[in-house]
């Protein structure tokens, strides 16, 4: 199959063209701009590539139920020129290969479970902390969906003793995201993270909201693997630090040997590296042909 990919980010998008095995022929990467500057860019690139099928992995929040008349619909996005933007209809008119769609988070969750970090397993947990935090489960093989889609840079967290930080969320301020994404940072400490390599507290600080997280997702959803994306995560002292502070907080509740002994390997980077969200988008085309078949 000639498979299509599309990474829809919230900065960037990164457009490819590769095949149902996971590999990348070659693409492009342009920055977001208003939905109609971009699509053009989308576009100009897949003119004349014949594909077979397209896979798109899109920032939200978003429709991403089939069944809605809405499917594809950008909603409560804090990017506001995509509001109310349906990128799934747009690439419909201009395509005539099928289109499959799911948030970014779900799509990489889903390459690095078939071809990465969490290869040969049925369920993992993918986070990426950058410009914003956002997460994609896989359980018992399928991605998780359900009113909407898994939000969990907006879940709540407790605050750490020496942050009085207010927080950044437009909608929470003190939520998950507003805490703890790259910005956060930036905010909090008046410098970008890039600029606060050797600042320890910084560290201690994003790990020790970061693992409330983890530890909150292996609690309710019980992955066989974690995997910590994106760009606030290249600080490579955050591992270190959130599986410290996740092993605190599970206290030994879960007897497994993942999250004893074995946690460098249970919660770890991508496998795919800064390709699982690209590769997302061929997950999501083989995996419904594959089904289709």
């Amino acid at each position: 199959m000639r498979i299509g990919t599309i990474e829809a980010g919230g900065t960037k998008f990164v457009c490819g063209v590769g095949d149902e095995s996971g590999n990348i022929h070659h693409h492009v990467s342009f920055p977001t701009r208003t939905p109609i500057e971009t699509m053009q860019d989308v576009l100009k690139f897949f003119d004349n590539k014949n594909l077979d099928a397209l896979g798109v992995g899109c920032f939200g929040p978003i429709e991403v139920n089939p069944a809605h008349p809405d499917f594809g619909l950008l909603t409560t996005t804090p990017k506001l020129s995509w509001r109310n933007f349906n990128i799934l209809k747009s690439l419909q008119a201009h395509f005539e290969c099928p289109i499959y769609l799911d948030t970014d988070v779900n799509a990489a969750a889903l390459s690095e479970a078939l071809w990465g970090a969490a290869k040969g397993l049925d369920s993992c947990v993918y986070i990426t902390v950058g410009t914003g935090i956002g997460g994609g489960m896989l359980v018992e093989g399928k991605l998780v969906h359900g009113l909407l889609h898994p939000e969990i840079g907006h879940m709540f967290v407790r605050r750490h003793a020496d942050d009085p930080f207010e927080g950044t969320c437009p909608h929470h301020k003190d939520c998950l995201e507003g805490l703890a994404a790259g910005p956060a940072i930036a905010s909090r400490w008046g410098k970008e993270g890039k600029d606060l390599q050797n600042e320890e507290l910084v560290w201690r600080i994003e790990a020790y909201y970061l693992a409330q997280a983890v530890s909150n997702l292996i609690l309710s959803l019980s992955p066989k693997k974690v995997i910590l994306g994106g760009g606030v995560m290249s600080q490579a002292r955050l591992f270190t630090y959130i599986r410290e502070n996740v092993t605190d907080l599970l206290h030994g509740y879960i007897d497994k040997p993942e999250t004893a002994q074995g946690i460098d390997h249970y919660i770890v980077s991508p496998g795919l590296g800064n390709l699982a969200g690209l590769k997302g988008g061929l997950a999501l085309a083989a995996v419904a042909a594959s089904a289709i078949r």
